[in-house]
């Protein structure tokens, strides 16, 4: 976010910067916005002023006073309940009870709305991140300004990255979903089957099609409630033309740790009492041909475990071959946490050509969801 913040102190403004931390009950130091500050400071160059609660007098009177170029940071917006509009109670808490705080909360939301808006001239929204959070900071204090509200670079990127992607793809057009749950992608796939030329589906989530498709998963992930779900989503992909692949060879563990035996084998014919935990050599071959004849890839998900050392080759392949696609020109997105996580890990960011800032907020603006951050700013 920072050339937002200094495209706005070049033209003579100044900011109020409003964020959050953690999901604290109230306030705490654990979670204060005061800890950012000398890497705030150091990323702009200058010294950061700090209103030590975002909805006392001092910060009305901090930010009624901030002079052109000067920047002010507010505290934590999440230390009240009011920014997530979630009412704090007990456990044990009676429907009555929690019919009665909701309401109570909605009041004092717009209050804690108008303070925020009091402060500021213009709105401007710079976190993709929390885009698909009905929050107060990023979906109500927008509808105060309603002809002086935009969005950041950041924002504005993320938006043509995955327009670009989604709505006009130069093609062929790949898409590789991993992650450990098909649950979880459900409506992405559906989604992406109109879309995409390709669909490469690793990780944890392969082992449900696997199964599906009569082949033995060992002691692999699997969820079997989505058996028949799966056939479906194989036969759809037939259905649309798009060829959909699987790995073909796995590595195995015993164990899920990186002091497991391993080996190499078959992913429709792994042994009792072992588990899929990366894609395979072979599997990684496969795929990269199918990568490097794409002129669009989208990536979602890594195809390994790859948090542990031993597990991790197939999604850092992977990685090396986005990097090695992009530079041969195929325009390359990365995101969701787990692919982003990936991609940072083995130091190829810099090698792709997007790498989204939203985790939740991506998912949802790629099954289609109006993302509300997006939404006030838009209307």
């Amino acid at each position: 976010a920072i050339p937002t913040l200094k495209k706005v102190l070049a033209g003579g403004g100044s900011v109020i910067l409003m964020s959050h931390l953690g999901r604290p009950k109230g306030p705490t130091d654990k979670y204060s916005l005061r800890h950012i500050i000398p890497t705030l400071e150091n990323l702009v160059g200058q010294k950061v002023l700090f209103a030590p609660d975002c909805m006392g007098a001092e910060a009305a009177e901090m930010s009624k006073n901030l002079k052109s170029g000067e920047i002010l940071l507010l505290e934590n917006l999440r230390f009240y309940a009011e920014e997530e509009g979630k009412p704090r109670l007990a456990d044990d808490a009676t429907d009555e009870q929690k019919k009665e705080a909701k309401a109570e909360l909605k009041e004092k939301q717009k209050e804690f709305v108008n303070k925020l808006a009091s402060y500021g001239d213009c709105y401007i929204n710079d976190a993709f991140g929390t885009a698909h959070r009905a929050h107060a900071s990023t979906a109500l204090v927008a509808a105060s300004f309603p002809n002086d509200k935009m969005f950041g670079y950041v924002m504005e990127g993320e938006l043509k990255a995955i327009e670009k992607v989604l709505d006009n793809p130069e093609r062929p057009f790949t898409a590789i979903l991993g992650g450990s749950k098909v649950s979880s992608k459900i409506t992405i796939i559906k989604r992406l089957l109109d879309k995409v030329d390709n669909l490469l589906i690793g990780g944890g989530m392969s082992f449900t099609f696997i199964k599906a498709m009569g082949g033995k998963i060992g002691n692999s992930i699997c969820e079997d409630e989505y058996l028949e779900l799966a056939k479906e989503i194989i036969a759809e992909a037939k259905t649309k033309n798009v060829n959909i692949y699987f790995p073909s060879e796995v590595l195995m563990s015993d164990d899920f740790s990186n002091d497991a035996n391993t080996k190499y084998g078959n992913i429709y014919e792994i042994p009792d009492g072992w588990e899929g935990v990366d894609a395979g050599p072979k599997s990684i071959e496969a795929w990269k041909q199918v990568i490097m004849n794409s002129k669009t890839i989208l990536w979602n998900g890594p195809v390994g475990v790859f948090e542990i050392p031993k597990f991790a080759e197939g999604t850092s392949d992977m990685a090396k071959i986005l990097a090695e696609a992009t530079e041969k020109g195929a325009y390359t997105l990365i995101g969701g946490g787990d692919s982003v996580a990936a991609i940072n890990k083995f130091g190829l960011a810099e090698k792709v050509s997007y790498v989204s800032t939203g985790g939740g907020a991506l998912l949802e603006f790629m099954e289609g969801i109006e993302l509300p951050g997006i939404k006030a700013i838009r209307e």
